[in-house]
């Protein structure tokens, strides 16, 4: 059967390396504008001009190493402070000292916050504050120690900002795995109960029935039926047990939290008749009443509300006994379809439907309401001692939205 593959992908980081990216080329240009605008004033301008050929080319070329944390290397990172580091120390030789004591900007200005941005996004707080400190460093050895209450104030704040941006992003990160792990584990629920309902639905039923006619027939079938018995109680215990979570795929963290579900996509175009799958059902003892006209279902819908049809059918030849007679209705309303399953049995006794999920007879929790819950849908089961069962399956025609949403849930 084909398959197809949905990937869902959460990542907080992604926003804020878009960000740092426009936050250099817009702090590049306003750099270059400050120097534009009072160039006049600057002792050595050929050491500015050189510096911003610099550091245009290096922000503009260097695009790509923002775009995630993968390409956000260590070496790049070095690299980057290095430049905003040395653009600062190099004020001291475009500008006068009487400019520097009055508070002039340093020559990549607020350019430097990014830098320091970069590490607190690829490496937390604590690269952050590793970080912002050099440039900290920088700013009082440019200002001979005695910074102004302007630089104070834009080390502050370049610090602060920088260490809560590297706290915010190691939270996102460890949410990003949480939540990742929480769909990993609803996923691998989903699978092994459909693997539960598939094993039931066939496998238990046929060892079921070789034990029971291995005890009738006797001599070596006898033994034959109680090995089956045998792995019939130990493959119940692995189904409730729980089975192998499905594989999930380790991709880098920069891409954020990465999970993979699989499903089985329909194998038909276009809706199904209901009634041609009810059909083979109806036999001597088992009475099917359906609509005249065509009953239109979605094809996983209709497989899955036929197949637990079936499993009611089975607990009826189970409980009931050979010779009990099962009736079929199906009613076709205006936003569901209504199928129920009756039969003249003696009555499932009050408790025994908890008792038998305790020890793995899932037949009822899983091929019967597991299977209607996943489309959407709901079972309800009356069952009153020596008046027989009954059994409501109802399924949404819109299965797939009321899928959707219960997986959003």
């Amino acid at each position: 059967m084909a398959r197809r593959e949905r990937v869902m992908r959460m990542s907080v980081e992604q926003p804020l390396w878009r960000a740092l990216a426009g936050y250099r080329v817009l702090t590049m240009v306003y750099a270059i504008g400050l120097f534009v605008s009072a160039h006049d004033e600057v002792a050595r301008p050929w050491v500015a001009v050189a510096y911003f050929c610099v550091l245009a080319v290096w922000t503009l070329a260097t695009l790509p190493r923002v775009a995630n944390a993968a390409s956000c290397t260590k070496r790049f990172l070095t690299a980057d402070l290095t430049i905003a580091l040395a653009g600062i120390l190099l004020t001291r030789l475009a500008e006068t000292p009487a400019r520097i004591d009055s508070g002039a900007p340093t020559l990549p200005s607020i350019w430097t916050a990014g830098a320091v941005l970069a590490f607190a996004i690829k490496g937390g707080w604590r690269w952050a504050a590793f970080a912002s400190t050099l440039v900290a460093a920088a700013n009082l050895v440019h200002r001979s120690g005695v910074p102004t209450r302007d630089t104070v104030h834009m080390v502050l704040l370049v610090w602060i900002a920088s260490i809560a941006i590297g706290y915010v992003v190691e939270v996102a990160r460890a949410s990003e795995r949480t939540l990742a792990r929480a769909l990993e584990i609803e996923a691998a629920t989903r699978e092994r109960e459909r693997l539960a309902r598939d094993i039931h639905d066939g496998v238990l039923q046929v060892l079921a029935m070789v034990q029971r006619r291995g005890a009738v027939i006797g001599g070596e079938a006898a033994e034959l039926g109680r090995m089956a018995g045998e792995q019939e109680v130990a493959l119940r215990t692995l189904v409730s047990g729980g089975l192998v979570p499905v594989s999930r795929v380790s991709e880098d963290a920069a891409e954020g939290a990465v999970v993979r579900a699989v499903e089985e996509p329909d194998e038909a175009a276009g809706p199904v008749d209901l009634r041609a799958l009810l059909a083979p059902y109806a036999g001597a003892r088992v009475s099917l009443a359906e609509p005249g006209a065509p009953v239109s279902l979605a094809p996983l819908a209709a497989r899955e509300l036929s197949a637990a049809v079936g499993a009611a059918l089975d607990n009826v030849r189970e409980h009931a006994g050979e010779h009990a007679r099962a009736w079929i209705l199906v009613e076709d309303e205006p936003d569901e379809v209504i199928v129920t399953v009756r039969d003249d049995g003696p009555g499932i006794p009050e408790g025994r439907l908890a008792q038998a999920e305790g020890e793995g007879r899932l037949g009822v929790a899983l091929s019967i309401r597991g299977r209607l819950r996943d489309l959407g849908g709901t079972a309800e089961l009356i069952s009153v001692p020596g008046q027989g069962t009954e059994v409501e399956l109802k399924v949404p025609k819109d299965s797939s939205a009321s899928r959707g949403k219960a997986e959003q849930r």
